[in-house]
């Protein structure tokens, strides 16, 4: 058998290691900056020892194919939907497929995410912000509660209109990351009559 470290890597691989990345900077590990610089690389990985030097200085293990035994907690690569926009827009809106977790990442353009006319809903999702100088917005379905207490904020502002907790059956969402010059903004659906003048 050859090196392993030759061993061509999946799209699950590289998101194995960008959420390393993104936890390493809710932790204070790294720096924005870093951040892009390192996930450019991961991105641009073609095999295991090419993903390596981005994790070198960081803790846990080192990179390892999908399907090998599982040492990281947390939903699985196939249900975390990375979402990333270097000055452009995303919006997910509509009757789409709400992941168990979502990355979102962008430097100066924006990010829309309405989960409030998806027909289902996970009853927790994770949501992971890393934001530049860009925004994002995600609107919750009727009665969903949001914790934002882990987005970590230097000059930009962090926003819920929804509570943090609340009894019943409704989902609640639990936002981590960093927001640097950029803004998150968490709310509900609007009023039925409001949509009419949008």
């Amino acid at each position: 058998m050859g090196d392993p470290g030759e061993l061509r890597i999946s799209d699950a691989d590289r998101e194995v290691a960008a959420q390393r990345l993104h936890t390493a900077l809710g932790e204070g590990r790294i720096t924005l900056l870093e951040l892009e610089e390192r996930l450019d690389a991961v991105y641009a990985a073609t095999t295991f020892a090419q993903l390596e030097p981005p994790l070198a200085d960081l803790p846990g293990p080192g990179p390892a194919p999908a399907g090998a035994p599982a040492t990281t907690r947390g939903p699985a690569p196939a249900e975390r939907l990375h979402l990333r926009t270097e000055m452009g827009t995303v919006r997910r809106e509509g009757d789409w497929p709400v992941p168990a977790a979502l990355v979102l990442t962008t430097h100066m353009g924006s990010i829309h995410l309405d989960l409030s006319t998806a027909r289902t809903v996970p009853a927790r999702v994770e949501v992971e912000v890393s934001l530049g100088m860009g925004s994002a917005t995600v609107v919750l379905p009727h009665g969903a509660t949001a914790d934002v207490d882990g987005v970590r904020g230097s000059w930009g502002t962090v926003k819920s209109k929804v509570p943090a907790s609340g009894a019943g059956a409704a989902p609640h969402i639990v936002f981590t990351g960093k927001v640097g010059m950029g803004s998150l903004t968490v709310r509900g659906p609007r009023p039925v009559w409001m949509s009419l003048f949008s």
